[in-house]
């Protein structure tokens, strides 16, 4: 199954359990692609806890090759120009990303 996740959120605790979701769909052998969206965009930014270690999410994610993807424009209205987790996409993409997936989650 092709699963289309968009992660809005910077609360470390949502972006943690996307991500746990997203790497268990993959070991799974479900396709997985998160977009950051709105907040979500600044899931780089958050730092780890002993709770919420999200940059190992994130790099497992990627390991297991999980699909990342930011918004560009969510980035530049925080004043960032790229991500550096992930290549940067449009609404466009987005919407492909939609119409491609079996189903598609909303997290945040």
């Amino acid at each position: 199954m092709k699963i289309g996740i968009i992660l809005q959120s910077n609360n470390p605790e949502h972006i943690w359990n996307t991500f746990r979701f997203g790497i268990t769909a993959l070991k799974e052998g479900h396709a997985v692609k998160i977009n950051l969206m709105n907040e979500g965009v600044e899931t780089e930014d958050i730092l780890d806890t002993e709770q919420f270690d999200v940059s190992k999410k994130v790099q497992e994610f990627k390991d297991l090759k999980g699909a990342l993807l930011a918004c560009e424009t969510c980035l530049k209205v925080r004043s960032k120009s790229e991500s550096k987790v992930c290549p940067t996409t449009t609404m466009k993409d987005l919407v492909k990303m939609v119409e491609e997936s079996d189903k598609v989650l909303v997290f945040g």
